[in-house]
């Protein structure tokens, strides 16, 4: 066992692990965040990109977390500025009952949201709903209520929250899978780390590198490697590894009850010629009591989603057919587009963690709310809960931590020692990202060598990659494969999956010379995301 300690580590570099560890580490407690893929493979890179406080959790009377959540969405927008964004919302409402009961609830969502709203609820008569949704279907509109949420880049959010946590003194590594707890007396005081790319371990201390094995894997197109191992101390565990949570669980306890009852919801893709203009749809009740949205991001439409139960939690789970004609037919009821499968540029699908409920198996009305577990081993797990509330779930699994861990003052990492009392956490007000290193990165590049300035894939002028956005993002925004950067630090698979293929050659050819692979490597990245992209794709 290795003398380093840590106060904390954190397992799991989704949204509420990454924001346990700026949390833990902006407190001054020494801090490990490890992931076994990439920061915000799984569900936090797959949400509908929107900040929001959660409208029809007011229907089934959950003032508390709609409150909260509200809350949260005004710490977010003005703690991460340039990841974020207010969006105009515009319900379309087919009488005037509707338009009373729903302008009724959205008033009152926007009056809980007290100094932190973002724009104010106001009924809109029925041609300026139409005005204001060019495509919607206009038999049996009625009117429409405007109101206003937030919108963010969900995976570029995870990025900047590891810059944060490092910029205070953490360290998070990706592709870092934790393999086994090392206990004395039944109390976990340690963890015994796999690098998953074979990156180099060093000076006593986990470090992250580009280099990865010299085989390739013929069948898969995966790279093949020697597990490299590592045991790291701690003081305590954080396990915020979402819907992998009872997987955690049970490699500490292999007795332990499930927790999570896993729920898929797909997003499909499209042309903004279908959806015109700046505003957002909501349509508040679905088929199955779900609601169905049509927002604007990035140059395109994300229109989902839905609410499926499923038995196997996968890394990459995949759409069902009647999940995207759900989509697909409730789209075009509610809209003159009449899309169709052929239309649809990217599918993306996200698994959430709900916890489960001894009064319903009813994936569609369990509670979003989050649950903090502590083990007999002390393991601190933190599941459920929504990417708006990672903050407050942070908060609350880093109280817990501190406190079964007992650390008290600023930590064993922190200049000033022990101090009376556990330090209080301060990310209400904590500015998030790496405050313009990326930006001062990139200029320094360009004006060394104008080439960097380029553009990779003049064959797609919409979708503008320059050499120094590969470049940077493998230099300080942890880009291990071609994946990350074509699916988490550009997005480009969740926009167009075909043009992300098309482009999979430029970027692995950079990404090549920047982490030092061989051919080969660069051969088995390249047909690795080839083979993923095509699951993005509606065959």
């Amino acid at each position: 066992m290795d003398n380093h300690t840590y106060d904390i580590v954190i397992i799991g570099g989704g949204a509420t692990g990454l924001g346990s560890a700026v949390d833990a580490a902006s407190r001054g407690y020494k801090t490990l965040l490890i992931e076994q893929h990439d920061f915000g493979k799984g569900t936090s890179s797959r949400s509908t990109k929107l900040v929001h406080g959660g409208v029809r959790y007011l229907a089934q009377g959950n003032i508390k977390l709609v409150r909260e959540a509200l809350a949260e969405r005004g710490r977010l927008l003005k703690n991460a500025p340039l990841m974020t964004s207010t969006q105009p919302f515009v319900v379309p409402v087919f009488s005037l009952w509707e338009k009373f009961y729903y302008s009724a609830g959205l008033m009152l969502y926007d009056l809980l949201s007290g100094k932190l709203s973002l724009g104010k609820t106001r009924l809109l008569s029925r041609k300026k709903t139409l005005e204001l949704l060019p495509n919607i279907n206009p038999q049996k509109v009625a009117g429409g209520i405007l109101y206003y949420d937030g919108q963010f880049n969900d995976a570029e959010l995870c990025i900047e929250l590891a810059n944060t946590a490092e910029r205070y003194g953490a360290t998070v590594l990706n592709y870092t899978k934790a393999v086994g707890f090392i206990k004395e007396n039944g109390v976990i005081v340690g963890v015994e780390l796999e690098d998953m790319l074979g990156a180099a371990v060093s000076g006593g201390e986990v470090a992250g590198s580009g280099d990865v094995a010299r085989e390739s894997d013929g069948d898969s197109g995966e790279l093949a490697r020697e597990p490299i191992r590592k045991k790291v101390s701690c003081k305590c565990v954080i396990n915020a590894t979402g819907v992998f949570t009872d997987a955690v669980l049970q490699m500490d306890d292999p007795n332990a009850d499930t927790l999570v009852y896993p729920s898929q919801g797909i997003h499909l893709v499209v042309e903004p010629k279908f959806f015109r203009g700046d505003n957002a749809m909501m349509i508040p009740k679905t088929d199955d009591g779900r609601v169905l949205f049509a927002v604007p991001w990035q140059g395109k439409v994300v229109v989902g989603t839905t609410d499926t139960h499923v038995d196997h939690i996968d890394l990459e789970p995949m759409p069902l057919a009647e999940e995207i004609h759900f989509v697909l037919e409730h789209f075009n009821r509610y809209t003159n587009a009449s899309i169709t499968k052929e239309d649809v540029l990217s599918v993306f699908v996200g698994l959430r963690p709900l916890v489960k409920s001894a009064d319903s198996t009813i994936s569609s009305i369990l509670s979003r709310d989050h649950t903090l577990v502590v083990s007999q081993s002390r393991l601190v797990t933190i599941t459920g809960g929504k990417w708006t509330t990672y903050r407050k779930m942070a908060e609350d699994a880093v109280n817990n931590a501190v406190f079964v861990a007992k650390l008290d003052g600023a930590g064993s990492g922190s200049a000033s020692g022990a101090a009376s009392g556990a330090k209080k956490c301060i990310t209400k007000d904590l500015p998030i990202g790496d405050l313009g290193a990326a930006r001062e990165l990139a200029a320094q590049l360009i004006a060394a060598d104008s080439s960097m300035a380029a553009f990779m894939t003049p064959a797609y002028p919409a979708y503008a990659i320059r050499v120094v956005d590969v470049v940077v993002a493998a230099r300080c925004k942890y880009v291990r494969t071609v994946e990350d950067f074509l699916a988490r630090r550009n997005r480009l698979l969740f926009l167009d999956a075909r043009a992300a293929i098309t482009l999979a050659p430029s970027v692995a050819t950079i990404l090549q010379k920047e982490l030092n692979w061989t051919n080969e490597e660069r051969e088995a990245q390249l047909q690795s995301f080839i083979l993923l992209a095509q699951q993005y794709i509606i065959h």
